[in-house]
């Protein structure tokens, strides 16, 4: 059978399983010229231009590799006694700062002579604006020092405050912003939104109504996005009513505008305004995105709430992310849906922090809380502070003492975690809880490289009431009197220690120091307190802690309601008071299936009044 064989220029664009069907069923094979040619041939085909190659978008590391070399090239060129210029100095400060190497730009600095940089303030700028937005304020604050031109323009002074509201040191922020004021520099649009979040970060509103003043002063109220973050600093600082008024002040909203509303209306516990500012969004034509959607989830107290949120997204293929799947691990494990968290983790073709956090948190209660840490660490992942916190907590809780003391040196040596005052108090819970009473009292007086502050001390002497140590209670609790002396808790403990030890003298001691002593900490607290049914309605009618939708309580509730059914009072659930109505489901279908709202600040102030306090109407339940 006579055979063609094909040119081996077509040959060369066939697949290598159809070239090798083709050669076998030909009954020859390609020559050892035919394979040098395609090989050498391909391998130009692979390395000539193509759109893939030139769409490809370079990942940081090679980013920051290829800065390396520049900046290497730079030093062999200085060396060699060759002049840079100043463009290219700000030219690689701008590419650092864009992909925040401090690294490199630690290296820039050094090649930049002291003489240049103290003369452009255009070049110092850009530094410090480089070291503030890495979080080096120290640097970025000795860059500022040596400007001698600094009160020129707002541009260093905004750099530096929003370095310190970054890093957490808003009081640093603040001062910084009264001090650019004595020095007569004008704030510009980008200095207000800055030092307002340093406001919303230490929660005073004072400060933040006289910065809204001086942004009246200076023209700036009509700025969207000087208004955005005024409505952010209000809701933060608890006026709700006041972040209202502003935000329908914002001419041309944006998602910034709206989830900043919408947070701090979930902030406060207020359902029906969440649902109503949501529905107004999309009937602005506004769709929510990963933020408003993940808020939105954690928010909903109610699992069916939440699922049919869920549902809303899901029908509308809304691109699920890392935030939305981080929300509705919470979601699910907060109502005890253990195995969905479970399912939802697994399921994520990639996780962050928060992610293992979630998960971490959800299993408090057991060994895997531990098991998933080990396996984050083998993914690579870097725990947070708040990862161990969840596994101190964890560790407390099934009496690990080993485990918490070995993971809270980890903390420190291997990941540089600093233990915050959440630590110390989880370590602790962790001791006291397994009957080292003496060995959590050492870590408060002897170990802690900071002040020790209500929850440590709280820790400690809810240590002591559970194992009867009447000699450490009572320092814990004068040092809580000291700390808080609203906090009427911490006198029960007190009186609990004494009671258990049987030291009846001291609690009619202490009981009787509630009237005499005006100027005690422990005045107020209700005596009925020691009532037995007191304490069985308490726990049945814990408001602050009751889910809005009152899944796991509701049941107790209305127990307890039937026995007395002429209360004259209304049950009321979330963290700040929200009424509870008997509908809400119907409240969340109406406002996924509808889009306008007629609630006015005014009116949503009238409906929502602060409700009585747990006391008054636990009085009403024992008249």
């Amino acid at each position: 059978m006579l055979t063609v064989s094909r040119p081996p220029s077509l040959r060369l664009h066939c697949s290598s399983s159809q070239r090798k069907q083709t050669d076998q069923k030909n009954g020859r094979y390609l020559s050892q010229r035919h394979k040098k040619q395609r090989s050498s041939t391909l391998s130009f085909r692979k390395s000539s231009p193509t759109p893939l190659l030139i769409n490809h978008k370079p990942s940081p590391q090679t980013k920051l590799e290829a800065l390396d070399a520049v900046i290497n090239d730079l030093e062999s060129s200085i060396n060699n006694g060759i002049t840079i210029d100043t463009q290219t100095y700000a030219s690689l400060l701008e590419t650092c700062y864009r992909l925040r190497a401090l690294d490199q730009g630690v290296r820039i600095n050094r090649l930049i002579p002291p003489n240049l940089l103290r003369k452009n303030e255009g070049l110092s700028s850009k530094l410090l604006r480089l070291y503030a937005s890495c979080g080096q304020v120290n640097g970025a604050h000795e860059v500022f020092d040596r400007m001698s031109r600094r009160n020129v323009a707002a541009f260093p002074w905004n750099s530096l405050i929003a370095g310190y509201a970054e890093s957490g040191q808003y009081e640093d922020a603040i001062a910084l912003y009264f001090q650019m004021a004595e020095e007569g520099v004008e704030p510009d649009r980008y200095t207000f939104p800055r030092v307002l979040k340093a406001c919303a970060g230490i929660k005073s509103i004072h400060i933040g109504e006289a910065v809204h003043r001086d942004a009246i002063r200076s023209g700036f109220t009509k700025d969207d996005f000087v208004l955005n973050s005024l409505v952010d600093m209000y809701a933060k600082c608890g006026d709700i009513v006041r972040a209202r008024k502003v935000f329908e002040k914002i001419v041309h909203k944006d998602m910034v505008s709206w989830n900043s509303m919408l947070m701090g209306y979930i902030r406060h516990g207020l359902l029906l305004e969440t649902l109503d500012i949501f529905r107004e969004m999309l009937f602005q034509g506004f769709q929510p995105d990963s933020i408003s959607l993940s808020s939105i989830l954690t928010g909903m107290s109610s699992l069916k709430l939440a699922l049919q949120v869920q549902g809303w997204v899901v029908r509308r293929e809304v691109q699920w992310n890392l935030s939305i799947a981080n929300s509705l691990i919470v979601v699910y494990s907060n109502h005890g849906m253990l195995d969905k968290a479970r399912w939802i983790f697994d399921n994520m073709p990639e996780r962050d922090t928060v992610s293992w956090n979630s998960i971490i948190s959800a299993h408090t209660k057991s060994r895997e809380a531990l098991l998933y840490y080990e396996q984050m660490v083998r993914d690579g992942a870097k725990p947070d502070c708040i990862t161990f916190v969840s596994l101190l907590s964890t560790c407390a809780h099934l009496g690990l003492v080993k485990d918490g003391e070995r993971l809270f040196s980890t903390m420190k040596e291997k990941f540089g975690i600093s233990p915050s005052m959440e630590h110390y108090a989880c370590v602790v819970n962790l001791y006291g809880r397994a009957g080292m009473v003496y060995e959590a009292y050492a870590i408060v007086v002897e170990r802690m490289e900071i002040e020790a502050g209500p929850t440590v001390w709280g820790a400690l002497l809810h240590a002591c009431c559970l194992h009867r140590n009447v000699e450490i209670g009572e320092i814990a609790a004068e040092k809580l009197f000291e700390l808080e002396p609203d906090n009427e808790h911490n006198f029960e403990l007190l009186i609990r220690i004494y009671e258990n030890a049987g030291r009846l003298e001291d609690v009619e001691k202490q009981m009787s120091d509630v009237g005499d002593d005006e100027k005690s900490p422990r005045k107020g607290v209700d005596p009925l307190k020691n009532n037995d049914y007191f304490k069985k309605v308490h726990f049945e009618l814990d408001f602050r802690a009751m889910p809005n939708g009152m899944d796991s309580t509701s049941g107790a509730t209305e127990q307890t309601l039937d026995r007395r059914p002429s209360l004259g009072c209304r049950i009321y659930g979330g963290c700040c008071g929200t009424p509870v109505p008997m509908d809400e489901e119907e409240a969340v279908s109406a406002t996924l299936t509808q889009s306008n709202s007629s609630n006015t600040p005014g009116e949503l102030h009238q409906r929502y009044r602060s409700p009585p306090s747990p006391k008054v109407i636990t009085r009403r339940l024992l008249q």
